[in-house]
């Protein structure tokens, strides 16, 4: 399977760049994964398509401000760092530009001294683990000094932090915002609450390597970046109950379906507990748990292209993706999203 039959042409002006008002006036892709038919419709009305017994699946994780903006001391020369995991109390594995000047030994401030740093190391695909030093609480500096890490393809600044977080976000770790989640208003869980829809919350800390661009061609030479999951024992049993009431397991995003698709054994009963997950989901994948999922559209290309497509049929996703750019759709973290369903 090749990475080219993923591509797809994308206008550039329909790249979301700032994100709408109103979170829950999105437009809705509805996509029948057995069939192939579209319907065209608006977030708010996710509510209509799902169903007393179901139970949505919704990524907690909160974003953090993880991108800093500094110099390498003794030269002043600028340097920007992105934050990808903790790896000790205040060592960081990071992305750092420009990386070839930042050797270890290498001194990094921020924020006039408020912050400072020292290179330790040169790790996989050349991120640099970083050493941080400051006073008072991590948390609290990042907060005053970090930006949040918004996707290369978006070139406007951010007015709202909060637009970049779901309305859940609960446990800090991400260095990306689980992007499906950002269309939820608190009224609208409240209504799917009320339709009798279980809830269940499980979180993955999303790293840059769920959109770190496939390079070969075979997209089987492919190796995910592994990503931290945590599953509480009452969102396994929800979902598990789910499966057993014969009700649907739809995932809000990517990130949720990789989480309890990881968490799952062959029987397709989902294990709480925490790991770390290299999983990576492409035509030919049997989904053990996940029935239905809501998501954005993605990069042509991309890893989340290949998970879509292995749900509802890469000839299917491609074709829809067509229809939405007919029909002027927002694009990607900003834009407009899809429910893939098995009815409609």
């Amino acid at each position: 399977m090749k990475k080219s039959d993923f591509y797809f042409e994308l206008p550039q002006e329909l790249i979301a760049q700032d994100p709408l008002k109103d979170r829950s006036s999105s437009r809705l892709l509805v996509l029948n994964k057995n069939t192939g038919a579209v319907e065209h419709h608006v977030f708010r009305e996710i509510v209509d398509f799902l169903k007393p017994g179901d139970c949505l699946v919704l990524n907690n994780t909160k974003v953090i401000p993880a991108r800093l903006l500094g110099e390498r001391e003794g030269t002043g020369a600028h340097v920007e760092v992105l934050l990808l995991k903790r790896r000790e109390k205040d060592v960081w594995e990071t992305l750092v530009k420009p990386g070839k000047k930042c050797r270890p030994g290498t001194r990094l401030s921020f924020g006039d001294g408020l912050l400072k740093a020292e290179v330790l190391e040169v790790v996989e695909e050349g991120n640099r683990l970083i050493h941080f030093e400051y006073e008072g609480i991590f948390e609290e500096v990042l907060d005053r000094l970090g930006e949040m890490p918004l996707p290369p393809y978006i070139t406007h600044k951010l007015q709202d932090k909060n637009r970049y977080q779901t309305v859940y976000a609960k446990y800090e770790g991400s260095a990306a915002a689980p992007t499906a989640g950002l269309h939820f208003t608190k009224e609208l869980l409240e209504q799917i609450a009320e339709k009798g829809i279980r809830i269940a919350y499980v979180t993955l800390h999303v790293g840059l390597g769920t959109f770190r661009p496939v390079k070969e061609d075979d997209i089987l030479a492919h190796h995910m970046h592994s990503e931290y999951y945590e599953i509480m024992p009452e969102a396994a049993e929800l979902i598990n109950r789910t499966k057993q009431d014969g009700g649907r397991v739809i995932c809000v995003g990517t990130t949720s379906c990789r989480t309890i698709e990881s968490a799952a054994d062959e029987t397709g009963v989902v294990h709480a507990g925490c790991d770390n997950t290299e999983i990576f989901i492409y035509p030919g994948y049997q989904f053990k748990v996940l029935d239905c999922l809501i998501t954005n559209f993605h990069l042509p290309e991309s890893t989340l292209v290949m998970l879509v497509s292995a749900l509802a049929g890469r000839e299917r996703v491609l074709a829809a993706y067509e229809n939405a750019i007919r029909e002027r759709y927002r694009f990607f973290s900003f834009g407009d999203a899809m429910f893939i369903t098995d009815e409609g």
